[in-house]
């Protein structure tokens, strides 16, 4: 018989659902595959997601020139205006100033609903400079803010007490929250979050469990992949249907962490090449592609779903 334990309902605010972060695909001669990106968006989409991120971390966004960069999001702010879909736009910088000259460009794209902008990463701030840094570019943003928690990237980690904080501030909406598990900090703040503000998952291991605990729904590199079955978990746990949840969520899971045994986005886009979804798997330095038994790991992980 299934449960009647219910989630945390996201706010009519906040984003929600999954949210698929795409990677950048590359043709044989190096550029951005502009088609190749367009169909991915359309195909994730057509599955069920409520949004795409673009030039969040899966698609490389250090390694593109600001050319690129500006084809990538014209090529999803396309695709959302086409089907009316959530639009983030990876933002940002370690220095306020930049990550403020860096949101106001987003201007350029109407469609854009929020922007995915990091902890400052590297400087290492204290939780009150961080909390600072978080209230100015909210005043200059032409859009929303999901603040990407993963202090593994970023050398600084913040406890619920300074996300709830950063988390009230007017403009920002919800926290990408990948810590590398589901840690004493999660379980308080999604007790007790500000109002109009969410928690998305950032790790695509641990996204059932937070689902569980009450989180919106997830940004996943993973969902590239199984799209469809991403989508329905969220919605299981969000409809109190715990029997379908605790169904999916091992396998979806286990495709995760094959996922993540090489560095992202290695491991997606080289099981998006061989299904033919993208011309190469080739990502650009320093990163390297994924072995082939990661690729065929992860390939029979998804198989088994």
């Amino acid at each position: 018989m299934t449960q009647t334990f219910m989630p945390l309902a996201p706010t009519a605010q906040g984003p929600h659902g999954i949210h698929v972060p795409l990677i950048t695909p590359f043709t044989a001669a190096g550029d951005v595959a502009a088609e190749a990106l367009e169909a991915l968006a359309h195909e994730v989409l057509d599955a069920g997601a409520s949004g795409i991120v673009a030039l969040g971390t899966t698609g490389e966004p250090a390694a593109l020139d600001e050319a690129e960069r500006d084809l990538v999001t014209e090529v999803c702010a396309r695709v959302c205006r086409e089907r009316g879909a959530a639009l983030t736009v990876g933002a940002g910088a370690s220095g306020t100033r930049a990550a403020e000259d860096s949101l106001i460009r987003l201007e350029r794209w109407p469609e854009a609903r929020a922007a995915l902008v990091t902890v400052p990463a590297f400087v290492r701030p204290s939780a009150a400079g961080v909390l600072a840094h978080f209230e100015r570019l909210a005043r200059v943003s032409p859009v929303p803010l999901i603040v990407y928690h993963v202090p593994y990237r970023t050398g600084k980690p913040l406890d619920a007490v300074s996300l709830r904080s950063v988390g009230a501030l007017p403009g920002v909406v919800a926290v990408k929250y990948a810590v590398g598990s589901v840690d004493e900090d999660a379980v308080a703040l999604l007790g007790d979050l500000p109002e109009g503000f969410v928690v998305l998952a950032g790790d695509d291991t641990f996204l059932s469990p937070l689902l569980a605990l009450g989180a919106a729904g997830g940004i996943l590199a993973s969902a590239h992949l199984a799209t469809a079955r991403f989508v329905e978990l969220a919605a299981a746990w969000r409809a109190g249907d715990t029997d379908r949840a605790r169904a999916l969520g091992p396998g979806l899971a286990r495709l995760s962490s094959a996922v993540f045994s090489e560095p992202n986005p290695t491991v997606v886009k080289g099981v998006l090449h061989a299904q033919g979804r993208i011309p190469t798997p080739d990502v650009r330095l320093p990163l390297l592609p994924a072995g082939h038994e990661a690729i065929a790991a992860a390939r029979r992980e998804l198989a088994l779903l």
